[in-house]
């Protein structure tokens, strides 16, 4: 005879938290930043074949989707470290209240995004 509950929660019930979020970002933001590394790598090896190569990927980058993607990029590396800094002391035993995983949820999303306009004005010559 089967159960009509379900085994585990599922979407329709769940209710999202900002750890919910930030667990799943981070996931994400992991991949991305595994392929970017991949793709950087193999843009630089791309000068074992000549300049223009390298130019093309240059130039790429340098036009308005290119920088788009730079952006998005930086976003991606800023947030998985401050989630990585969080999960570090998370691990240390620390930080597993409600309320500090809400803040400090908060603090992994804003403070990537803060970065990303740091980073941005840095690129920029702005400092």
């Amino acid at each position: 005879m089967e159960s009509k509950t379900p085994l585990s929660p599922h979407i329709q019930i769940y209710r999202w938290h900002i750890s919910s979020l930030v667990s799943i970002c981070h996931r994400i933001t992991g991949i991305i930043n595994i392929i970017v590394i991949s793709l950087i790598c193999i843009w630089a090896s791309l000068l074992l074949f000549g300049e223009s190569n390298y130019e093309n990927i240059n130039s790429f980058l340098n036009s308005l989707i290119g920088k788009f993607i730079v952006l998005g990029i930086a976003w991606s590396f800023s947030f998985q470290i401050l989630s990585e800094i969080r999960h570090l002391i998370m691990d240390l035993g620390y930080g597993f209240e409600l309320k500090t995983t809400k803040i400090t949820g908060l603090i992994v999303i804003f403070g990537s995004i803060l970065f990303t306009i740091i980073f941005y004005l840095i690129g920029k010559n702005f400092f």
